[in-house]
């Protein structure tokens, strides 16, 4: 196996500015497809904040501190961008930011809301497919990919809804790719993979229940990296809450965690 790379800023920033620029290419096809949700999304200090409609777990910033150390004029306009849309303000910050970045966020009234367990393992081809099959999703899919990813959370009906406009909008987002895995002619569960400047994050995960445990995710997990390393990436990563069963998974298929990443709310 390729050697992993270092749990550094340098590699920080990589994997932050992947899920920025993905994130962005969602909200961006948010957008597009609900244009009265007033989806959007600004650069500031380095950072990425989004819009992606009230209660959304996309409407935060991502890479508060990477990029550069943000000054209270900063967190201003932020706050400013989320404050006129309704939104409550979140901010997602690697451990490697610098502590002027945590003081900072202190000082303004912020706490700590939620830990999310950031994942890296190099991007290279695997080989073979078991009884599972996958294939990648063809542009005219989107719906029904959305259904499929939506049954795989059919035990928490809340949920539905949710997961199928979240598929939808996934589906049609530029730089992302979906893929189903299938068993007997049949779509048994989803994945995607957004790429950019060599890294790779995959998420979309998702298998219906009958079907579970018979490989369908990690069948998705291997075609996607072969895609990757097909599409040139060295680096691919996941996100995962610490302890779950997604982090478990991952790294039984090679993932090592980077670091743990606080989100911090008003």
């Amino acid at each position: 196996m390729a050697d992993y790379a270092l749990a550094d800023l340098a590699l920080s920033q990589r994997l932050e500015r992947c899920e920025g620029k993905t994130n962005a290419a969602f909200v961006e096809a948010r957008a597009r497809l609900q244009p009265d949700l007033g989806a959007s999304w600004i650069e500031c200090a380095g950072a990425y904040a989004m819009f992606d409609g009230i209660g959304s777990p996309l409407t935060q910033t991502f890479g508060l501190g990477i990029f550069a150390t943000p000054t209270d004029a900063d967190l201003d306009t932020i706050e400013q961008f989320f404050d006129a849309r309704g939104a409550a303000v979140f901010h997602e910050v690697s451990p490697i930011a610098p502590m002027e970045t945590i003081e900072l966020l202190v000082r303004r009234g912020y706490r700590p809301v939620e830990l999310t367990s950031v994942m890296h393992r190099p991007a290279f081809s695997s080989n073979g497919e078991g009884r599972v099959q996958t294939r990648m999703a063809a542009a005219e899919e989107g719906e029904r990919w959305s259904h499929v990813a939506a049954e795989g959370w059919s035990e928490f009906p809340d949920l539905i809804a949710f997961v199928r406009d979240m598929g939808r909008v996934w589906a049609a987002s530029n730089g992302m790719s979906a893929f189903f895995a299938e068993l007997d002619g049949q779509a048994i569960g989803t994945g995607a993979v957004g790429i950019y400047d060599g890294v790779a994050i995959l998420a979309g995960a998702s298998t219906i229940p009958t079907a579970r445990k018979q490989g369908a995710q990690k069948a998705l997990l291997q075609a996607r990296l072969r895609h990757a390393a097909e599409q040139g990436c060295d680096l691919a990563m996941m996100c995962a809450a610490p302890g779950s069963a997604s982090q478990r998974n991952a790294e039984r298929q090679g993932f090592r965690i980077a670091y743990t990443r606080i989100k911090w709310g008003r």
